[in-house]
């Protein structure tokens, strides 16, 4: 063993999974644990987790998470998470609450900024400024009302109020709390509305006390940083404490004797259209290693991971409910457990559900698992291990998660880290004919009695009562207090007011460390892309994995077939073809690529009026498996079985059942995509395809394909016969050249299976909306926005527009619409090539409020004095935005759209020379852009009908939900 700063090495290998070296590090001291992971990845990450497990439903875990992240001993600011927020390169900056852990991870592909990131989070964990108002703020808090009343206030309160009016949310956290009833993960680590009031600041400190210490601590490091410093930075904050035990182990359930039964209920409308959800749940007691959890991935993937995977499709097929419920297989946490089960379905039918789960699993052990499914599940997983495609996140926190699911519960860190040697051995087992899958079918489900069923009602009452539960606790609350009582929370709510209000010390802000504007590229990097006509190619290093993008125009598809056009590339993939049935192809796809799924565009040229849209068949596969990638590519274009009634039927009603289900988790996007439709015929389409329209086309149709099929085909064959031909064709391969030349004919000789056709242009015809909606769904929380065609009113764009929208989202919205109003979140949206500004909040507790701090921006702007600092702060943050790390695919899919958009290298250089230099008019300028909005914007709020007709808003009101 070596020391070093104060660290001894326990174990190091190289390790193919990872391209690097893995080093397993014990802080002396204290016995803080290090996984230090090098390799030559840029996108650096960094992360300290803490095991937290709760006591209580309170959300004490989850509130001590914001918490920390507001202040600390060496960064004296009252957020300096915002500020790295403000004026940082990160790539990622978060911090997420799990049942038993917390999590602090960051990444950036700058080394000295990376540093900055590590340095502010340690401080903030281990020495941050917790004062009671820190607990009022981000917890809860009373508010006295005008009237002598109170009310409840605080971020994680609003947030949480978010999630219990998500059904999909209260059934993951009824399913979990069924099956663990005895042990931390039968309580709410992120807080239950109606218990967090009950924290207590004592609670909240003792808390971070115990747990927020290195003997608690897995720190973690991932990239080409260099790994010495790493331990500097760590032994810096570890070696001030002493070792202690935190006690923080999390228990284990034991199994349950018989299964039990659970039924829950979900606030609903009055209409009564709303349908109950079922999962059956199964608790895995057998020991956790690699080769036990692969084989339930395995496992899992046959039952339920393709439409064709016969647990799913029996599901589907029983026209029992609308879509999937359960999240399949649980392996984040010490013990596993596997949910499945339906929504949209009416609730004396759960038996049915119940019975058709069994019968299916008795089956397939009696009639063994078709070779086939065995081969796609094996194959999908590999790919994705393979792969490692973590999309906008970094691939570093993507290993941290994986780490974490053995090394907080004292088992090696790397244990699911490593899995060529389970894969190989797993893969070798299955060639020699072992049956693997149906004896743990038998161990899992068949022979296990720690089960639980979980039903879910739909229920109108359940919001009121709620209500009427809140203000009585609310009433209890004041009439306890005597004048006395009162007074010091009027008191205490107004010195949190001022606190809030208060500017930040500058010599405070100095200390948050930065790069200075010198430290960053003047000229942008260009993504390589070479152009052969209708055909583009990004040679990049992929791993030797072919991503191909097949992006028709449509053009000339008229409006009534727009909305067809999400249902449209999941039929093309999932009804089978002419030529090969659903479960066939379904399996093929599996077997021999990595995956086809679908896309759509539609954006604005910048300043002018015209629009470009895509429907865009992406697929990727390895290199040497590109021409079954085609083949099937070719096929499902030519020959897809759209009138498939049974699976369009299926198709139409999950797709339904999924946008109803998000309109809470998702409500800023879609009151979002609702404003943007007024503006341009872009904002219109993706209105169509994505926004509230779209949900009531898909309603309409679930009927049609009842009613009408015959015309909901003759739809769909239009939609095929206009667009998926050569004439609207771009293709965009992304892939190393030498792989690209061996299959460049073969992409040649697949596009001209497809019809010749020709390119055809219709005019849109818009619909009018109303000048403020309201769109009413049973949520406690809204989500609220406003916006306007700020070109229409005279704005003129300047690059520097990115970096005031930017600094208005970590300032003043944040500021006024989050801290002071109790929002999860607000956002400043600007669309520079359509001209809109639209200002969303997210899971707000307010409404008028919010609206009148939306047209305060422009007197903001206006009187705003940009110091250097700030005007630095912002630049830089603007920059790293410009600048966002993107995987191979994501590189060459965002060259694809800008060569639609028509924007060139030297039109983005000059945006990057305009962000560069921003200056203290551009914010008066945007500021411009503000009053339009406050003066001529148009409203949307998706939210509680009852919140909206008390604002005293004209709002035009229609129940979505």
């Amino acid at each position: 063993m070596t020391n070093e700063h104060g660290f001894k090495e326990i174990s190091r290998e190289y390790l193919s999974e990872l391209n690097g070296e893995a080093v397993i590090y014990e802080h002396e001291k204290t016995g803080g644990r290090v996984l230090s992971v090098i390799n030559n990845d840029e996108n650096k990450t960094f992360g300290i987790s803490f095991r937290t497990p709760p006591e209580n439903s309170t959300g004490l875990p989850h509130i001590l998470e914001h918490s920390v992240l507001c202040g600390s001993k060496k960064y004296p600011v009252k957020e300096p998470f915002v500020e790295l927020l403000k004026c940082s390169l990160q790539t990622f900056l978060n911090a997420m609450t799990y049942p038993d852990k917390t999590v602090y991870p960051v990444a950036s592909p700058n080394e000295q900024d990376f540093r900055n990131l590590v340095g502010v989070y340690l401080d903030a964990v281990f020495f941050p400024n917790l004062t009671p108002n820190t607990l009022m703020q981000e917890g809860w808090h009373y508010v006295p009302e005008e009237d002598g009343s109170l009310s409840y206030k605080g971020v994680v309160f609003n947030e949480m109020k978010g999630a219990y009016s998500s059904p999909d949310s209260l059934l993951y956290e009824a399913t979990q709390h069924s099956l663990f009833p005895d042990i931390t993960y039968g309580l709410d680590s992120g807080g239950d509305p109606e218990v967090i009031p009950e924290l207590t600041f004592d609670e909240f400190m003792a808390f971070h006390a115990k747990y927020y210490h290195p003997s608690n601590a897995y720190a973690f490091f991932y990239g080409d940083d260099d790994p010495e410093h790493r331990l500097v930075m760590l032994d810096e904050y570890f070696s001030q404490f002493e070792k202690i035990d935190p006690k923080s182990e999390i228990g284990m359930q034991a199994p349950f004797e018989k299964p039990v039964t659970v039924e829950k209920k979900y606030a609903a409308s009055d209409d009564g259209n709303q349908k109950a959800m079922f999962t059956l749940n199964f608790g895995i007691s057998h020991s956790r290693e690699s080769m036990a959890d692969l084989e339930l991935s395995v496992l899992e993937q046959i039952l339920i991971g393709l439409p064709s995977s016969p647990l799913r499709k029996a599901l589907n097929d029983s026209g029992l409910g609308e879509d999937m419920a359960g999240v399949g297989l649980e392996n984040e946490l010490r013990q596993l457990y596997f949910s499945t089960g339906l929504k949209g379905i009416n609730a004396e039918d759960a038996p049915k559900v119940e019975e058709l789960i069994f019968s299916t699993l008795k089956e397939l052990v009696a009639e063994s698992i078709a070779r086939e499914d065995i081969d796609a599940a094996l194959n999908t997983i590999e790919f994705s291990l393979r792969e490692n495609n973590t999309g906008s996140y970094p691939r570093g926190l993507s290993v941290m998660i994986t780490a974490m699911t053995s090394w907080l519960y004292d088992e090696h860190p790397l244990e699911y880290v490593r899995y060529e040697q389970p894969l190989a051995e797993l893969k070798d087992r299955i060639e020699k004919g072992e049956r693997i899958f149906e004896p743990l079918i038998e161990e899992i489900f068949l022979n296990n009695n720690y089960r639980s069923s979980v039903l879910l009602l739909p229920d109108s009452k359940v919001g009121p009562e709620r209500e009427e539960r809140e203000k009585a606790k609310l009433a209890a609350a004041r009439k306890e207090m005597d004048e006395a009582d009162y007074k010091a929370v009027v008191a205490k709510a107004a010195e949190l007011q001022k606190e809030q209000e208060a500017h930040d010390d500058p010599e405070a802000l100095a200390t948050i460390p930065r790069l200075k504007v010198s430290d960053l590229d003047k000229e942008g990097k260009e993504i390589v892309c070479e152009e052969k006509g209708e055909r583009l190619f990004h040679d990049l290093d992929t791993n030797g994995i072919i991503y191909l993008d097949l992006a028709f125009d449509f053009a000339g598809l008229e409006d009534r077939l727009i909305p067809y056009l999400p249902l449209f590339g999941k039929a093309l993939a999932q009804t089978g073809t002419k030529s090969t049935d659903f479960v066939t192809m379904s399996r093929r796809m599996a077997a021999k690529t990595g995956g086809l799924y679908v896309s759509t565009i539609a954006n604005s040229k910048h300043a002018q009026d015209e629009t470009y849209s895509r429907f865009v068949l992406r697929g990727k596969a390895t290199a040497e498996r590109n021409a079954d990638l085609l083949s099937i590519m070719s096929e499902i274009l030519r020959e897809a079985s759209l009138d498939n009634k049974e699976r369009i039927r299926q198709l139409v009603l999950e797709t339904k059942a999924r946008k109803e289900q998000g309109l809470v988790p998702s409500g800023h996007i879609m009151a979002a995509t609702r404003m943007k439709a007024r503006f341009n015929e872009a904002g219109y389409i993706n209105e169509l395809m994505n926004g509230i329209t779209g949900l009531e086309f898909l309603r309409e149709l679930a009927k049609r394909v009842d009613d009408d099929f015959d015309s909901v085909v003759a739809d769909l064959e239009e939609i095929r016969s206009t667009i998926l031909n050569q004439a609207n064709l771009l293709t965009n391969v992304t892939l190393d050249s030498k792989n690209f030349g061996a299959v460049e004919n073969s992409i040649s000789d697949m596009i001209g299976t497809l019809p010749v056709g020709s390119r055809n242009l219709v005019q849109r015809k818009r619909s009018a909306f109303s000048k403020a909606e309201g769109l009413c769904i049973p949520a406690q929380v809204n989500y609220v926005a406003k916006g306007a065609d700020v070109y229409e009113h005279g704005y003129e764009y300047s690059g520097a527009a990115h970096v005031i929208s930017r600094y208005l989202r970590t300032g003043y919205l944040w500021d006024k619409v989050r801290v002071q109003g109790g929002a999860y979140g607000s956002f400043s949206m600007f669309d520079r090539a359509a001209g809109s500004l639209s200002f969303v909040s997210y899971r707000d507790p307010n409404l008028t409020r919010t609206l009148d701090t939306y047209d305060g921006v422009a007197e903001y702007l206006y009187s705003l004095k940009v110091n250097s600092d700030e005007l630095e702060k912002a630049i830089l943050g603007g920059i790293g935005e410009i600048d966002n790390y993107m995987l191979p695919d994501a590189k060459g899919y965002t060259s694809m759209v800008r060569h639609l958009s028509g924007e060139d290298a030297a039109f983005r250089q000059s945006i990057r020379e305009q962000v560069l230099g921003c200056s203290e008019q551009d914010f008066r300028n945007f500021g411009a852009a503000a009053r339009s909005v406050a003066e001529h914007g148009d409203i949307v709020v998706l939210g509680s009908r009852k919140a909206m007709e008390e604002s005293g808003l004209d709002l035009d009101l229609v129940d979505v939900l």
